[in-house]
C-alpha cells in the first residue's frame, strides 16, 4: 500500500499459482444455471434489436431503401453476429479461463503469466481495456433505458415530453437500489429477459412469414455486395452494425458466475436464434413499410401490444443495465487487487454469494455520467453515435491480450494465432475506425472518461510501485534483526503483535518506529504480508503459511485472489492450525501509516506523482479494507519520499 506500510496490491507480478484448474463447479441443475446466464449475461447483447437496426440502415435511407439494401445490411448484422459472438466469445475465449473467471483482467493475468515476465505491453492493454469497460458501463444503461422508454412515444404522442424524466427516474432508483443488493431482483431476471427473447424471436418470425425471401440474408454474398457497391456509406454503416454486439464482453466477463456450459447453452439455445429471428423480421418490416424505420422494433407489433411490448423492454434494459453494474463493481475490485486502482470501500450485499458486493464510489460515479449522458444527448439516437468506440476499443484489447495467451499459454504457433485472429482484428478494426468517425458527435465523451480511468490506472500502479522502491531503500533485513532482538533487554509485553508489511524479508517501519519510540517489544511479533495472486480465488488450505523465525517472531502470509475481498480477520483463525498460537484479547494489529512527500523527479513524472499523492487521499481505510478488528489497530505514521 502506498500510504501503510501494509501488502503491496500488485499481484499482477506475482507468478505464482495456487489454485488447480478446475471446472466451474454446479451446485445447481444445468436448467438453472442456464436460465440465470440468459438473466443476467446477455441482457446487454438482448437489448440491441431496440437501436442496431434503426441505426445500421439510417445512413443509407435517405433515397429509400432497396430489397438489396436491407439484405446487405441484415446479412452483415447476421454475420457480425456469428463471427464476433458466436465464434470470438463462445467458443474460443470462454475456453481462456482463469481457474474458472473470465473478463478483461483475468485475461490479462493469463497473458501476463504465460509470457513469464513483465510486460509494459500487456500492462497497458489490461490497463486500456480495463478503462474502455469502465466507459461501456457508463453508457450502457443510459442508451438501453432511453431507447425502450421512447417506445412511449407510438403508444399516444403526448408521452414524448415525459420520455426524459421517466428516464431518468428509472436509472436514479436503479441506482439507488444497489446499496441493498441484487439478490431478490436477479430471482426474477432469468424468467423476465427469457419472456424478453422468446417475444423477440415470436415477432420476428411472423413477420418474416410474409417475406421468407429475407432468409437469403445468411448468404454473406450480399453483405460483401453491400461493402463493395456503398463506399463511404457502408463505412458509416458498419459503425452502427457493432451496436448488434454490445455486450458480448460481458459474457465472457460473468463465465465464473454461470460457468463455459450454460453460456453456451443459452446461447444456442435462445438467444442467438431470438436474436436473427428479430433482426430478419425488422428486415422485412421496413422492406413493406419503409415508415417503421423510425422505429422498427415497436412497430413488430399491431398497436394494442405496444404497452406490454414496452413494459417488458423497459424491464429488460433494466436488467440489462444491472448487469453492466454488477460487472463495474466487480471490475473495480479485481484492479483494486492487482494494484491498478486506489482501496475502496467494498460493502458485500449477500451474506451467501461474495461476487455480489457493493462499491459506493463506482456506484455515484456511475449514477453522475449516466445522467449526465441522458440529460446531455436526450434520445436514443444521440447516444448511439456515442456508443461504439469505447466497445469496439475494449474487444480489440482482448483480441490482443487473446493473441498472446493462445501463442504463449496454449502453445500455438505464431503463424497459425494470426492467421486465426486476422479475421476478427479486420472486423473490429474497421468498426472501430468506423466508429471513430462520430467521434465528434458525441464519441469523445467515452474516449476521455475511458482515457481519464486509464491514467488514474497507470499513476497508481507507478506509484505504488515507487513508494515500495522508496521504502525498500531504508529496509533492514528481518532474520538478523529478529535473532539480534532474542537476547534483547527490550522491555517484552505481554500479547502478540502483527505488522503488515508488503515485504516479508524486511522490518516493518512499524516495528522499528514503536520500537523506537515506546521501548518495548510484544513478546511475540509477526510480520503479515497479503498477497494478491494472479488466480480468482485461493483455495483455504492454500491461503496460510506460517513460518516461525524463533520464539518471539514470525512471518505469516495470507494470500487470495484478485477476485476476492481481503478479510484479515477470517483468515488468520486458519493460521491456527499451522501452529501460530494467539490470545485475540491480547493481539495489536500495527499499520505504518505513509505520509508521501514529493521527491526530485520534473516534467510529467512530477504531476504524476502529485497525482498519486491526491488518489491516496480518496483510498478507504486499510483497517476497513483488510477487515481487521478495529479495536485492536495502531497506527504509526512514516515519510516517504517519492
Amino acid at each position: 500500500m502506498s500510504n501503510s506500510d501494509s501488502p503491496l496490491l500488485s499481484g499482477a507480478d506475482n507468478d505464482i499459482s495456487l489454485s488447480e484448474d478446475s471446472t466451474h463447479e454446479v451446485k445447481q441443475g444445468l436448467a438453472a444455471l442456464t436460465l440465470g446466464a440468459i438473466g443476467v449475461v446477455y441482457g446487454d447483447i438482448g437489448t440491441s434489436p431496440l437501436y442496431a437496426m434503426r441505426e445500421a440502415l439510417r445512413p443509407v435511407s435517405g433515397d429509400g431503401l432497396e430489397r438489396a439494401e436491407v439484405l446487405g445490411v441484415v446479412s452483415i448484422l447476421i454475420w457480425t453476429v456469428i463471427m464476433i459472438v458466436t465464434i470470438k466469445y463462445v467458443i474460443f475465449l470462454l475456453r481462456a479461463d482463469n481457474h474458472g473467471e473470465g473478463g478483461i483482467l483475468a485475461l490479462y493475468t493469463l497473458a501476463r503469466q504465460a509470457m513469464g515476465r513483465r510486460s509494459f505491453w500487456v500492462l497497458g492493454l489490461g490497463i486500456a481495456g480495463a478503462a474502455l469497460f469502465m466507459g461501456d458501463a457508463l453508457i450502457t444503461p443510459a442508451v438501453s433505458v432511453l431507447s425502450a422508454v421512447e417506445g412511449i412515444e407510438l403508444v399516444t404522442p403526448r408521452f414524448k415530453p415525459y420520455v426524459l424524466p421517466i428516464t431518468i427516474g428509472i436509472l436514479l432508483a436503479l441506482f439507488l437500489v444497489q446499496r441493498h443488493g441484487t439478490q431478490a431482483i436477479a430471482v426474477a431476471f432469468g424468467p423476465i429477459m427469457a419472456l424478453w427473447f422468446l417475444t423477440m424471436g415470436a415477432t420476428g418470425a411472423v413477420q418474416l412469414l410474409r417475406d421468407p425471401g429475407v432468409l437469403a440474408a445468411f448468404n454473406p454474398v450480399y453483405g460483401i455486395s453491400f461493402l463493395a457497391s456503398h463506399g463511404v456509406a457502408a463505412f458509416f454503416v458498419m459503425g452502427a452494425i457493432f451496436l448488434a454486439v454490445t455486450g458480448a464482453e460481458a459474457l465472457y466477463a460473468d463465465l465464473g458466475h454461470f460457468g463455459r456450459a450454460p453460456i453456451r447453452v443459452a446461447w444456442f439455445a435462445l438467444v442467438f436464434p431470438a436474436l436473427i429471428l428479430n433482426y430478419l423480421g425488422q428486415g422485412v418490416l421496413v422492406l413493406h413499410d419503409p415508415a417503421a424505420l423510425v422505429n422498427p422494433f415497436f412497430h413488430l407489433v399491431p398497436a394494442w401490444a405496444l404497452p406490454g411490448l414496452v413494459a417488458l423492454a423497459t424491464l429488460a434494459t433494466v436488467i440489462a443495465s444491472q448487469a453492466v453494474i454488477t460487472g463495474a463493481y466487480s471490475m473495480t475490485r479485481a484492479a483494486i487487487q492487482l494494484g491498478l486502482l486506489p482501496r475502496l470501500s467494498i460493502i458485500h450485499t449477500s451474506s451467501s454469494h461474495s461476487g455480489q458486493i457493493y462499491i459506493p464510489a463506482v456506484n455515484w460515479m456511475l449514477l453522475a455520467g449516466v445522467l449526465a449522458f441522458v440529460m446531455s444527448f436526450r434520445t436514443s439516437e444521440s447516444l448511439a453515435s456515442a456508443y461504439g468506440i469505447a466497445v469496439t476499443g475494449a474487444m480489440l484489447v482482448d483480441a490482443c491480450l487473446a493473441i498472446i495467451y493462445a501463442h504463449k499459454g496454449w502453445r500455438w504457433p505464431l503463424g497459425v494465432t494470426l492467421l486465426v485472429a486476422l479475421p476478427f482484428l479486420t472486423m473490429e478494426g474497421t468498426f472501430f475506425l468506423s466508429n471513430m468517425t462520430k467521434f465528434f458527435d458525441g464519441g469523445f465523451v467515452p474516449v476521455l472518461v475511458s482515457l481519464s480511468l486509464a491514467i488514474i490506472m497507470f499513476t497508481w500502479w507507478r506509484g505504488t510501485q515507487h513508494a515500495v522502491e522508496a521504502a525498500h531503500r531504508q529496509m533492514i533485513a528481518l532474520d538478523g534483526f529478529a535473532e539480534s532482538k532474542v537476547t534483547s533487554s527490550t522491555y517484552a509485553v505481554p500479547g502478540t503483535a502483527f505488522f503488515l508489511s508488503s515485504d516479508p524479508a524486511a522490518v516493518p517501519q512499524a516495528l522499528l518506529h514503536n520500537l523506537k519510540h515506546n521501548r518495548v517489544l510484544h513478546a511475540k511479533n509477526v510480520v503479515l504480508t497479503l498477497e494478491t495472486m494472479r488466480v480468482p480465488r485461493v483455495r483455504p488450505e492454500d491461503r496460510i503459511e506460517y513460518k516461525p523465525i524463533n520464539d518471539r517472531f514470525a512471518r505469516l502470509t495470507v494470500r487470495f485472489g484478485f477476485m476476492e475481498t481481503p478479510n484479515v480477520s477470517r483468515a488468520i483463525v486458519l493460521a491456527r492450525k499451522s501452529g501460530l498460537t494467539f490470545d485475540v484479547m491480547t493481539t495489536s494489529f500495527f499499520l505504518g501509516r505513509r505520509k508521501l512527500v514529493l521527491g526530485t523527479r520534473n516534467g510529467v513524472a512530477r504531476l504524476l506523482d502529485r497525482l498519486y499523492i491526491a488518489l491516496n487521499r480518496f483510498a478507504a481505510d486499510p483497517s476497513e479494507f483488510y477487515h481487521l478488528p478495529r479495536d485492536r489497530v495502531v497506527e504509526i505514521g512514516a515519510r516517504i519520499s517519492l
